[in-house]
This record gives C-alpha cells, sequence and structure tokens, in this order.
C-alpha cells in the first residue's frame, strides 16, 4: 500500500525538487570547490539548504496527494478495516451507512490539513535573498 502511495505521489515531490535544482545557482558549489570542499560537503552544505524549500513543499504535496488517494488503495491494498483503510475509503464507507460519522472522519482530515497548512505557512518563503 505505502509503494502505491508512492508511486502516486512521487511526481509532486520529484516535479519540486527539480525545479528547486534548476533554480539554484551553481557558481555556489563551484565557489565551494575552490576553497576545497569535496563533492559532497558542497553538496551537503551549499545545495542541500538552497533546495530545502522544495524539498520541504514537495513533501507536503506529496504527503496530501498520498492523504486523499483513493483509487491506489482500493485497487493495489484492498480496504481491510484495521490493515488497510485509510480515512478517505472510512470516509466513502461511513458515507453509506452512518452519515454523521463520515461528516466526523472529514472533519478529522480538515483540521490535521489545516493544521500542518498552519504550520508550514510561511516557512519557506521568508528567508534571506542571496
Amino acid at each position: 500500500m505505502v509503494v502505491a502511495e508512492a508511486f502516486v505521489a512521487m511526481p509532486f515531490l520529484v516535479l519540486s525538487v527539480e525545479g528547486a535544482l534548476r533554480g539554484s545557482d551553481s557558481r555556489y558549489e563551484e565557489a565551494a570547490a575552490t576553497l576545497g570542499a569535496s563533492r559532497f560537503t558542497a553538496f551537503r552544505r551549499v545545495t542541500l539548504p538552497l533546495v530545502a524549500p522544495g524539498i520541504g513543499a514537495g513533501a507536503v504535496l506529496a504527503w496530501a496527494r498520498a492523504l486523499g488517494e483513493f483509487g491506489a488503495t482500493i485497487t493495489f491494498a484492498g480496504d481491510f478495516p484495521g490493515t488497510t483503510q485509510t480515512m478517505p475509503l472510512a470516509v466513502y464507507l461511513a458515507l453509506e451507512n452512518d452519515p454523521d460519522a463520515a461528516i466526523a472522519l472529514s472533519v478529522v482530515l480538515l483540521v490535521v490539513s489545516v493544521l500542518v497548512l498552519a504550520g508550514l505557512r510561511g516557512r519557506w518563503t521568508t528567508g534571506s535573498a542571496a
């Protein structure tokens, strides 16, 4: 199930990281190399901090996509309560029998999403300009 969710959500992470890598300036890595830094040190100390906002944004997008994924869970993992049942599947099944429970589960999903977005608000947009 995790592999199916990762397969569906990974493009969001890859595209965000790719955009961040394309937008980063390679002159910083070259400057680190001229100062004696190894390739790994330049990656760890220069490149990774430059693309961290893209990695974080991509991870949040991928998590949100996986959280709401419905088709991959049904197709690859099934719907076994307590084993592979995800919140979207629980909402779907509860909607048939108990609409109040479906609303409660939907509110839980909404609150978790809002808390994550509020916690990450401004984390990657505020920073020093290079």
